[in-house]
């Protein structure tokens, strides 16, 4: 009796691994990408890049992955492909059990526009350079005059920082003119007058010595009293008057 229910649980036993090994192989052959599906994180601040952008990437590669075996989807190769775009800093690219490709993408931060001898182009937050879109504009600083790429992803790009982190001078600064000199000049939100940095060096304390100066002598004076406000010489604020 024993030997019987033995064989018969190992009759059984044998049956059923016949069978999973037969079905898990037949749902392997049909473990296809049913859907690609694409998220842009930020999409609601900014509109370089779009959902179909993305997918005419993949499909201009040959890497779209719908209908393709799931087993041979390389994500990092995904991965490696969408990042050639200069306009996204960071894409995760995942396989789920149910068959779908997922795409999570974080688009670059735009924080000056440099319109100027080298082209017409963004620096972003990591000091890299950015073409311009034709569908969206990021507001921030514009640098026009005799800008080339090694001072906008520089000096430059320090000083857009500067700015972002410093909410006075971020609202007060709108435009930043490179001269022939490589001499800087900012033309402020409030006020018309144009200022004269000079050149980056030490442009923290001159523009905290500006600061300094709207906060005592504007009040009397007023803010259209001087047509420029020259912060070149160290320690001095040399201003003609209109």
């Amino acid at each position: 009796m024993v030997r019987t229910v033995s064989i018969i649980v190992a009759t059984l036993l044998f049956c059923y691994i016949v069978f999973v090994t037969f079905f898990f192989r037949e749902m392997r052959r049909d473990y296809v990408c049913r859907d690609l599906q694409v998220v842009v994180k930020d999409s609601l601040d900014k509109h370089f890049v779009s959902e179909k952008d993305l997918v005419g990437l993949l499909k201009k590669a040959n890497l779209n992955p719908i209908s393709r075996d799931m087993d041979m989807i390389n994500t990092d190769q995904i991965e490696k492909e969408l990042l050639k775009n200069q306009m996204i800093a960071s894409v995760e690219a995942y396989k789920t059990p149910s068959g779908i490709i997922k795409l999570e993408v974080e688009q670059k931060v735009p924080i000056l526009r440099i319109i100027g001898t080298s082209g017409n182009y963004y620096v972003d937050n990591l000091g890299s350079v950015m073409p311009v879109s034709s569908r969206y504009v990021a507001h921030v600083p514009v640098v026009s005059g005799y800008v080339e790429k090694g001072l906008a992803v520089t000096d430059l790009y320090k000083f857009a920082l500067f700015l972002q982190e410093n909410e006075f001078w971020n609202n007060q600064i709108e435009q930043i003119y490179v001269d022939s000199d490589n001499e800087i000049e900012l033309i402020p939100r409030v006020g018309n007058h144009r200022i004269i940095l000079g050149s980056f060096n030490n442009f923290e304390e001159k523009l905290a010595n500006l600061q300094l100066f709207y906060e005592q002598a504007v009040p009397k004076v007023g803010w259209e009293k001087y047509s420029v406000i020259n912060l070149k010489y160290k320690n001095q604020i040399v201003c003609t008057k209109k």
